[in-house]
């Protein structure tokens, strides 16, 4: 897929945190990366990205958004990654969260066939803890 890359200067994809007090970016960072770049020792270069991110109460934003099929959360005052997991397919969606019983879920559908990625057809569910 190299020769698909985008041909402006990396990153190709950010996730950005505003402070809307300030009107100043309290963090941006490059969102998804392309694996035959990050095996050649190529930091990651954020892929272009389709589909929005979900911020908990307790603080996370998870977004998955991008080209390389991963779910991940992050601290909503760092930017520092905290979790992800790959995806059967990318998940151009914004992620939702719902309760049933005390017990809070996140979901996604994982859709793909934008962008040049493979078509998938799951949704996927968690628990959050």
């Amino acid at each position: 897929t190299t020769n698909t890359l985008p041909c402006q200067q990396p990153p190709w994809g950010h996730l950005t945190a505003i402070d809307l007090d300030k009107g100043e970016f309290r963090w941006r960072i490059p969102l998804g990366e392309y694996d035959e770049l990050t095996k050649k020792g190529i930091a990651p270069t954020g892929t272009p990205n389709l589909g929005g991110s979900l911020v908990t109460a307790g603080g996370l934003v998870f977004i998955a958004a991008t080209k390389d099929a991963t779910l991940r959360a992050f601290d909503r005052m760092t930017g520092k990654l905290v979790w992800q997991t790959a995806l059967p397919a990318a998940a151009f969606a914004t992620p939702t969260t719902y309760a049933i019983g005390g017990k809070q879920f996140l979901v996604i559908a994982c859709g793909g066939g934008k962008l040049g990625a493979p078509r998938g057809d799951r949704y996927v569910a968690w628990a959050i803890e």
